[in-house]
């Protein structure tokens, strides 16, 4: 089979080019509706509950490409993800360690819940190092804005105090969603009891400046706090998200279908937004993602996750953006790690074959999926096309050497300095998927010597000392011959081909089944397969 290897370089595509790709009609709509701007600001975030799962990793990719599109065009951004550490810890996920002492700390700010690994200084921190850990690699490197610190230093003081003065504007644009009307003596801030450090309090009263007066719900204490000087008062959600909207200057931030349903969360900030001076970003709903075989919605704080690092073990950093660069984000759609894993990576060796004119398409086929490979790059584009294997191919040489990557790379020809790190990359994920996940009937071992041998039959037996022969002059053979010359060889044993084929894949896997027989033992080569034969000559 043909391997590519020839370099090439490709001319930046044109700007109406540019414009097929979804992430650059969007930056597009970002400089019509803003207008023109020194920076323009993209945002991200989300609360630290639990394990960030390869859902949340859908917004913040979105975004990326987004912020990659506005620099495409020499626009200035400034690419801000939220940790919202200050939100109250709800529910201690399944796969937590020690979660009779996470318990403990509900109702608390997640900030202050500590790390039960002992890595970090507390559970959020833990949570989202992991992730600031793995983002570079993806190439994702945003600034990352901590919110809990931001409140605590009051930071947002002067919005707390905007909040309550519009108070009634905000309540009116609220209950505009609500099925029953916000109670009168409803106060747009939340506050953390200074004596438990739990939300279960009741705001009382303002005193039209800077001075708050709450009820701890649990021991009935009050208590007046300074919204300049606390680190106990917060903004709920729905006035927090746009509030700093306005605070940051926010152009563009994306959100799920849930935070985009009918009434929820940017329906009334996109109006609450103007109480602090400001217009509600550019956005658009982002999809759920869900497993191959385990549909739903994934979720952290029930700790039903698939991470990126799970991802990552059996998909490249670039084919991993490719999932996401290639559908739309309004689209569910299904991460896999079943036997489509095959075919996920026969698309992407294809786009890029496409982008390196190695393979001819149309003229907006062209665009599209050029467009798509220099978006699915982690950093810069390489110059030459990779070292292409199919993957079946690549599982099949990595079962046949037993893993060993050294020696898969060592037995290729004419592979490239560059080429190599990016095929050992993907040695090390097909390892990981035929280890890991692929089918049982998938994987197999070539047989050793210790292996109990197989009793033939008197005309097996002919057949296979008849196959031994040919393999010993394998050089002679081209894949199609040998495929003919094992059906030649069944007629002259008078054997049923299905059952010598049976037979041989037992020899030397030890199951019924394999790869194309003819493929798989040129693949082998003499050296692996003769001795295996030669226990049954």
């Amino acid at each position: 089979m043909p391997f590519y290897g020839a370099p090439a370089i490709i001319a930046r595509m044109s700007e109406q080019n540019l414009s097929l790709h979804w992430a650059d009609i969007y930056a597009d709509k970002i400089i019509r509706e803003k207008g023109p701007k020194d920076i323009y600001t993209c945002a991200s975030g989300i609360t630290p509950s639990g394990t960030v799962h390869i859902g949340n990793f859908r917004e913040i990719i979105s975004v990326e490409l987004i912020v990659r599109a506005l620099r495409d065009r020499g626009q200035k951004v400034r690419f801000i993800y939220s940790w919202d550490d200050y939100d109250v810890f709800r529910k201690v996920p399944k796969n937590m360690p020690k979660p009779e002492v996470l318990e403990t700390y509900l109702r608390k700010p997640i900030t202050l819940v500590p790390d039960t690994t002992g890595e970090w200084d507390n559970y959020a921190q833990a949570n989202e190092k992991a992730v600031e850990k793995l983002l570079p690699t993806v190439g994702i490197q945003p600034e990352y804005l901590h919110q809990a610190e931001r409140y605590r230093s009051s930071m947002y003081a002067q919005g707390m105090r905007t909040a309550l003065e519009r108070r009634a504007d905000i309540m009116e644009i609220l209950n505009r969603y609500r099925t029953a009307p916000l109670p009168d003596d409803w106060y747009p801030i939340s506050v953390f009891s200074t004596f438990t450090d739990k939300d279960n309090t009741t705001v009382l009263s303002w005193d039209g400046e800077w001075g708050i007066t709450y009820r701890d719900d649990d021991n009935g204490k009050t208590e007046t706090l300074d919204l300049r000087t606390t680190s106990a008062a917060k903004l709920p959600w729905r006035i927090d998200w746009p509030m700093r909207w306005a605070y940051e200057g926010v152009d563009f931030e994306p959100a799920g279908k849930d935070h985009h349903s009918e009434g929820g969360s940017f329906d009334t900030s996109k109006h609450i937004v103007e109480v602090f001076g400001a217009k509600a970003p550019v956005s658009f709903q982002y999809d759920f993602i869900s497993i191959k075989g385990r549909g739903g919605k994934i979720s952290s704080s029930s700790g039903e996750v698939i991470s990126l690092p799970d991802v990552l073990e059996i998909y490249t950093p670039e084919i991993t953006r490719f999932l996401f660069v290639g559908t739309r984000p309004n689209t569910e759609f299904s991460i896999s790690f079943d036997l489509d894993v095959l075919k996920i990576y026969e698309d992407y060796d294809t786009c890029e074959r496409i982008y390196f004119g190695v393979q001819t398409v149309n003229e907006k086929k062209l665009a599209k999926e050029r467009r798509i490979f220099e978006l699915s790059q982690v950093n810069e584009i390489p110059t030459e096309l990779s070292y292409q294997i199919p993957f079946r191919h690549l599982c099949n040489l990595l079962q046949i050497q037993g893993g060993n990557i050294d020696a898969v790379i060592g037995s290729l020809e004419g592979i490239t300095p560059s080429q190599e790190a990016r095929l050992r990359e993907r040695c090390i994920c097909a390892w990981n998927w035929i280890s890991e996940f692929s089918p049982e009937d998938f994987r197999w071992v070539l047989s050793k010597e210790k292996d109990p041998a197989i009793q033939l039959t008197e005309p097996m037996q002919k057949a296979i000392n008849e196959l031994y022969q040919v393999v010993g002059r394998l050089e002679e053979f081209e894949e199609k011959a040998l495929a003919e010359e094992i059906y030649a060889i069944a007629a002259r044993a008078e054997v049923d081909p299905p059952e010598l084929f049976k037979v041989v894949y037992g020899l030397i896997i030890g199951k019924e089944r394999g790869p194309k027989l003819a493929g798989f033992i040129k693949t082998c080569g003499k050296d692996k397969i003769l001795p295996i034969l030669q226990r049954y000559i």
